[in-house]
């Protein structure tokens, strides 16, 4: 008997903070996503939908993924069957993304906290540069409120001695180096 999957509903995700992201991932890098593919695996009640992202890798920040790397996430459409977790980062051929990958292979989203651990790597029609936005499509602005509240973020972005810098968008080259010079300070 065939079951038709409608939307998983996941436990709440505590959004990881900066560091968390850093140190947890056991792979961080900057890649473009060139095919994604879903289909069934698994037989009688364990059978399910798992979706394969591939993304072409720019840049190397932690690890060693390789020229490619194939992310396996829980979820995805085969035919008229869709099976969906809620809150999952959804892929599309040509994203750009900065991904802090965990247990790929073994946790059903391995992306540190989920949702939390895909940064979109976007042009900004204003100023031309590339910039980090979550994977929500928020602009991230300042490092130190990931994974805090949205309240608190907002109350301390109000309160900014630098008002006009308040809400600017972090370029993908900074939210880098600061990946980066986080990982130097645990260097041995």
């Amino acid at each position: 008997m065939l079951v038709a999957f409608g939307t998983v509903r996941a436990t709440t995700v505590i959004p990881p903070s900066f560091d968390e992201l850093v140190t947890q991932a056991e792979l961080i890098f900057q890649g473009t996503v060139t095919d994604v593919r879903s289909e069934w695996v698994g037989e009688g009640g364990q059978r399910h939908i798992v979706s394969y992202v591939t993304l072409k890798v720019e840049d190397q920040i932690k690890g060693n993924p390789g020229a490619t790397y194939t992310v396996r996430l829980l979820g995805g459409t085969v035919g008229d069957q869709t099976m969906e977790v809620s809150d999952s980062p959804k892929f599309k051929i040509g994203d750009r993304d900065i991904l802090f990958v965990e247990h790929n292979g073994t946790q059903f989203i391995p992306l540190v906290g989920i949702m939390h651990g895909r940064f979109r790597v976007v042009r900004d029609d204003t100023t031309g540069t590339e910039i980090v936005k979550s994977d929500k499509g928020e602009k991230v602005t300042d490092l130190a409120q990931l994974g805090k509240e949205k309240h608190a973020a907002e109350a301390n972005s109000a309160n900014a001695a630098d008002a006009g810098r308040a809400g600017q968008a972090l370029g993908a080259a900074s939210f880098k180096s600061a990946i980066r010079a986080r990982l130097n300070r645990n260097a041995p």
